[in-house]
């Protein structure tokens, strides 16, 4: 099985942004972490990460003819208020996780207590750091695998 994880906007400065917030681990821990744990899980899975929102749509659209199984998504502040995004998510066939770093209705800014993409996602795994990547990969594995 393959999966696509695709990350969004300033998740590549993990590790040096908002470290109250996000924490320390940076994004190659977060790629370190997740390709070990879905390999003993016996998936194989590509990370992908971008801070332009088409560029998201487009692997998205990708996935079906690259062969993925799934999509796991932190589409990061794009969360909260993209609707292109939302419409890629459901104009797929395939299934799409949603994943969040930190629990969005913990979050301070109003804004951010929202997902719009939530309702097109299959689940949505939150609030526990890296390990959110970890529980949504333990998901496919016991959802997704006959």
């Amino acid at each position: 099985m393959r999966i696509l994880i695709v990350n969004g906007p300033n998740l590549n400065r993990l590790g040096r942004r908002q470290t109250e917030i996000y924490g320390s681990d940076t994004y190659q821990d977060l790629q370190n972490r997740v390709e070990t744990a879905a390999k003993s899980m016996d998936i194989e899975t590509t990370i992908r990460q971008s801070n332009h929102e088409g560029t998201l749509i487009d692997w998205l659209h990708e996935a079906e003819n690259e062969g993925f199984s799934g999509v796991l998504l932190n589409a990061g502040a794009f969360t909260h208020y993209s609707y292109a995004l939302y419409d890629a998510i459901l104009s797929i066939d395939l299934p799409v996780l949603e994943i969040h770093l930190t629990r969005l209705k913990d979050r301070k800014e109003s804004f951010r207590k929202r997902s719009l993409i939530q309702n097109a996602c299959e689940a949505t795994f939150e609030g526990e750091g890296i390990q959110s990547y970890i529980k949504a990969i333990e998901y496919v594995k016991k959802e997704w695998l006959p």
